[in-house]
């Protein structure tokens, strides 16, 4: 049996997850049910017995943590002065919109996307443009004509997800160069949000390529988003940080944080350089789980459902599922009545008409809401 099997019980704990709706069986936000690594929670130990807790900074072993996660695991090279801290990856994007465009001005994004993409426009006054990815050979990919189509004179900023939430692509090498190649056609800043990029299903098959490896003449206009929190599960903790090789670029990107993001906790930081220090074992455990829970997945919907699709997902927890065919508009609210399920509403990433489905749970829990599932939907035939 696998540690993962037997996660701990979270109801009644303050979850968001289990107790925002504790009547129904919670599949929907990205936050997975296992425990951290044991050396993450060693280390938040070894630091509340300290004692004090006061304002704090990233600390030399934080960094050096960072920029050798960085170097080993994307081959990116960086250097500390490129590094901003942050208390999360939603602030960081509403702070590339502050920073980079000015009220009346355009982002640009790929539709279905993780919901504060579709959102964060408003904080700076910016129209929002949406292009959907498009379905090409059974797989996801961008539409590139009319992305051509929808980019304004106004357009300033491009926000990428890769891997992609919810569609779980892993964009190749070639196409993030493209991307990167229409944003400099365009005078476009990439944002780039890879905080899923450490929980790819097989990576020697879809490994991921990370925007810092880009050419150098696209550095001038590319932010990367990073975070250790899905990959360990310590969202709860509020750590993030984005790297700009571009002074510039960067202190444009930082002077606009003025008064409005929150300090970042001691615990954060030393929670953060134990995951990227000590936690490679642990993951590798964690995407052999989170694969075969994918595998079972979609065996269930292609080969019991029929009705009901779902993408090859190549990357992260969340599988995203289309009930249009099998007839039905409102997923999330079907499943809630039917089957007592709460899964992500699809119309909040620009899908209506899907759900997105939190696999990163144990793989009883997931079989007893495929066939919580098949029951709801027999009951339509």
């Amino acid at each position: 049996m696998s540690t993962f099997d037997v996660p701990p019980s979270r109801r009644g704990t303050g979850s968001l997850k289990w107790d925002k709706r504790p009547e129904l069986q919670p599949f929907w936000v990205a936050d997975m049910d296992f425990p951290s690594p044991p050396e993450v929670i060693e280390a938040l130990h070894h630091r509340v017995d300290h004692g004090v807790f006061g304002y704090a900074v990233p600390h030399d072993d934080l960094v050096d943590s960072i920029l050798a996660y960085l170097a080993k695991r994307h081959g990116a090279s960086i250097s500390a002065d490129h590094l901003v801290h942050l208390g999360g990856l939603v602030p960081a994007l509403s702070l590339a919109g502050r920073a980079f465009a000015d009220p009346g001005d355009a982002l640009l994004t790929c539709t279905p996307i993780y919901p504060p993409f579709l959102n964060i426009h408003r904080d700076a006054s910016l129209e929002l443009i949406t292009v959907p990815h498009m379905l090409e050979d059974d797989q996801w990919v961008f539409d590139w004509d009319s992305m051509e189509t929808a980019v304004t004179p106004g357009t300033r900023l491009f926000l990428l997800s890769n891997p992609q939430n919810p569609l779980g692509r892993v964009f190749s090498e070639e196409e993030i160069i493209q991307l990167a190649e229409f944003c400099d056609r365009h005078d476009l800043i990439l944002v780039s949000d890879e905080i899923h990029c450490d929980l790819i299903l097989d990576e020697e098959r879809t490994p991921h390529f990370t925007a810092l490896r880009l050419p150098d003449k696209y550095a001038v206009r590319t932010i990367t988003l990073l975070s250790p929190s899905k990959t360990y599960n310590i969202a709860g903790m509020g750590y993030a940080y984005a790297v700009i090789p571009d002074q510039r670029l960067r202190h444009r990107f930082a002077s606009k944080r003025g008064h409005t993001l929150a300090e970042i906790t001691c615990l954060g930081y030393h929670c953060a350089e134990a995951a990227y220090r000590h936690g490679e074992s642990w993951r590798r455990e964690l995407i052999s789980y989170l694969r075969s829970n994918r595998d079972l997945l979609t065996a269930f919907c292609r080969e019991e459902l029929g009705k009901v699709t779902i993408p090859d997902m190549e990357a992260t927890y969340l599988a995203w599922l289309d009930f249009r065919p099998a007839g039905i508009p409102e997923p999330a609210r079907f499943l809630e009545e039917e089957a007592g399920l709460f899964l992500s509403d699809g119309r909040f990433f620009g899908g209506p008409g899907h759900a997105r489905l939190n696999f990163g749970c144990s793989q009883v829990l997931l079989e007893e809401a495929l066939e919580s599932i098949r029951k709801a939907l027999g009951k339509r035939t």
